[in-house]
């Protein structure tokens, strides 16, 4: 029972050295017991949560900004992926049947990834003049897509070049601007033309567009570059055709400082960047 009972006398003051430091532990070995963990944190920097646990609780907590953040650099990531799958088509007049299908499957993920669009809340990022670099309608082998135009390649003389879109938000100027090069019998060189079809456009949505034609003007460059612009005369209505009613719609399904993406209303895909 005595050696039940047997127990280390506690330290007094007096046994510790007069020149020990507060901080150490010299004179007699320090045993502390063990101290029951009540708040753990742990942080993963490939996560976007940092986990806190008491006693009685547990919370998760997300980094300021970490989200945004990692949704930012996706969007990127998905952007650069379309930019390529579209690249060295031609502006969509070399593309094939898989071409098409990898270039609507990667817009389709940058869509899913950004959200939707809402041009009412800032209508402002339509502003400016923007180059189409791809269109799905272009495959058809004609100018005017799905749309009743010219045929390209061997039929006719013309040569595609640039194609632009000039958006003034304020006066719903919508132009479309192409760069045409029309052959000519030898030994004459070839013409070069720059057609712009004018447009008034304006916000039928959050997203959606509708276009209304007004006039085309074509204009002289290069070597003929003096002579005056000509205005086409617009077809009269009743002699328009059902499927070329001089207006269409479109939805801008994704837009940022230099890049915009749209689907017509006919499905095509395009895809523009700043000019």
């Amino acid at each position: 029972m005595a050696s039940l009972l047997h127990s280390t006398p506690p330290l007094s003051h007096n046994q510790y050295s007069s020149s020990s430091s507060p901080h150490s532990c010299q004179s007699f070995p320090c045993h502390l017991p063990a101290r029951t963990k009540k708040n753990t944190r742990s942080y993963d920097s490939k996560r976007s949560l940092v986990c806190q646990s008491g006693v009685d609780e547990v919370t998760f907590i997300e980094p300021p900004g970490s989200s945004k953040e990692d949704k930012a650099q996706l969007i990127a990531s998905l952007k650069l992926k379309l930019l390529s799958a579209v690249s060295g088509l031609n502006r969509g007049l070399a593309a094939s049947e898989d071409d098409l299908k990898k270039a609507d499957e990667a817009a389709k993920e940058l869509e899913s990834c950004a959200g939707a669009v809402d041009l009412a809340a800032d209508l402002d990022k339509l502003q400016g003049r923007w180059k189409l670099i791809y269109s799905s309608a272009f495959s058809s082998r004609t100018l005017g897509g799905s749309r009743p135009g010219p045929p390209t390649g061997r039929l006719l003389p013309i040569t595609l070049g640039q194609v632009f879109q000039r958006i003034d938000v304020l006066s719903k100027d919508f132009d479309n601007i192409v760069e045409l090069e029309l052959g000519a019998p030898w030994p004459l060189p070839p013409v070069e033309v720059t057609a712009t079809l004018a447009h008034k456009f304006e916000l039928t949505g959050t997203s959606t567009i509708k276009i209304t034609f007004e006039k085309t003007t074509v204009k002289t460059t290069g070597n003929l570059s003096q002579l005056p612009p000509l205005e086409v005369p617009r077809i009269p209505d009743q002699f328009r055709p059902p499927s070329n009613t001089g207006s269409g719609d479109f939805e801008v399904t994704y837009i940022d400082s230099d890049t915009r993406v749209t689907r017509g209303d006919r499905g095509e895909l395009r895809v523009f960047v700043v000019s």
